[in-house]
């Protein structure tokens, strides 16, 4: 890619195309800003996840494993 060139023809434009330009600029800056955590392989920390603690208040999660065995009995006997 030429820069040289590619700045030459952004010049050459008139006012209103080069906002736009600018304004396409911004736009993929912010999509792909928005992408780079998950390619990186950078992922938020698993406790701010918002399903950590949904079932934190039900009375019959207390001992959950009585609560999947009964679960395992109900569904398959």
């Amino acid at each position: 890619m030429d820069w040289e060139q590619i700045l030459r023809d952004l010049m050459a434009l008139p006012p209103a195309a080069q906002r736009t330009v600018a304004d396409f600029i911004a736009f993929l800056r912010l999509r792909y800003a928005q992408e780079l955590p998950e390619e990186a392989g950078v992922l938020p920390a698993w406790q701010d996840e918002p399903f950590v603690g949904m079932w934190r208040d039900r009375a019959d999660m207390a001992d959950s494993r009585s609560w999947v065995r009964s679960i395992r009995t109900r569904e398959w006997g």
